[in-house]
């Protein structure tokens, strides 16, 4: 099989031919059709996460088909198309686990961080943690709803079902998926994006916000919520001076840079900040049902898997608009 492999943090993916994986009891032997690039993949080769299985195949957001059975695999068919996401292991026994909420597991594997993932043209996961995919769409178009759509959508459950006037921050890829939800639930959508970011503000109207300017400049509403994308720390003050009292700030990135100070009475008021923090397979169930009747539309720049290393530039740089996928 090929691959892009990262041998060490902060290098250059390094395309290798390795043998093909063989499934073992319980999982399935997948031929990858697309995989999506996250900003989590980002986070894993420039060190910002620090537990990588090394070397490690980067990428989470799988899109393929069954092309072998390991034994004990129930639920799947040779030639079935299903997506791999990021959480790829939990223990099951620890008090997380046991009380529905894995996503916090104490022992868990990360597709793409502690298990190879998609950057590659084949690979095996566990069958109890991938997912059948809607009939609609292309294997590129539904490659970021495995990570940028479902955490896109916890951090939308996060923010309450009662929050009407939702502030974004940060509009990539997962917040082009949540605005189109927020939109099927009859939600406001306020757009803030890197100060003089006009595509991006073209972007975030075009996918149907109400408003969209500067992350620098006050909000022009009060807003019930807000979700930040992007890993900006100073960002958290800025979304709790826009939120209205009993509003609620939701940070929905793995990684975000250092919090600055801020002032008590911007939090006062009974505001609330969260994280989020990976994904239960119950996320991935309901929004994967939920996605073909919004009907979400990902707009995605696809490169060859060789070119993984010009993708992750592109998502550092901020040019893209939508989702970087990679095509073996």
């Amino acid at each position: 099989m090929k691959a892009m492999i990262l041998e060490q943090p902060g290098s250059a993916l390094k395309a290798v031919e390795l043998p093909d994986p063989e499934p073992g009891p319980g999982q399935v032997q997948v031929a990858i059709s697309a995989c999506g690039v996250c900003r989590t993949d980002l986070h894993v080769v420039d060190g910002d996460l620090t537990e990588p299985k090394l070397p490690i195949i980067p990428g989470h957001e799988i899109v393929g088909t069954v092309s072998a059975l390991g034994d004990g695999v129930d639920g799947f068919n040779l030639g079935d198309r299903i997506g791999i996401p990021w959480l790829g292991h939990t223990c099951g026994h620890c008090s997380y686990c046991q009380s529905g909420a894995e996503n916090l597991c104490d022992e868990p594997g990360f597709t793409g961080y502690q298990i190879d993932g998609g950057y590659a043209d084949m690979t095996v996961a566990d069958a109890s943690y991938c997912f059948p995919l809607p009939p609609q769409g292309s294997d590129a178009e539904l490659a970021p709803l495995l990570c940028a759509g479902l955490i896109g959508y916890r951090s939308l459950v996060m923010a309450g079902n009662e929050s009407r006037r939702l502030g974004i921050y940060g509009f990539g890829a997962a917040a082009h998926i949540v605005a189109q939800v927020a939109a099927y639930q009859g939600r406001e959508l306020y757009a803030f994006t890197s100060p003089g970011d006009v595509a991006a503000q073209r972007f975030a109207l075009q996918m149907g916000a109400a408003w969209a300017g500067d992350s620098d400049q006050p909000a022009p509403i009060e807003l019930d919520a807000a979700i930040i994308f992007a890993p900006v720390g100073p960002l958290v003050p800025a979304a709790l001076r826009a939120v209205r009292k009993g509003g609620i700030v939701v940070c929905g990135g793995i990684h975000m840079s250092d919090i600055p100070s801020f002032p008590y009475n911007i939090l006062w008021g009974e505001r609330v900040v969260r994280s989020v923090a990976n994904l239960t397979r119950q996320d991935a169930i309901d929004f994967l049902a939920l996605a073909p009747k919004v009907p979400i539309k990902t707009e995605v720049v696809e490169y060859p898997l060789d070119e993984a290393n010009a993708a992750l530039r592109a998502l550092r740089s901020g040019e893209l608009t939508g989702a970087a996928v990679l095509i073996p």
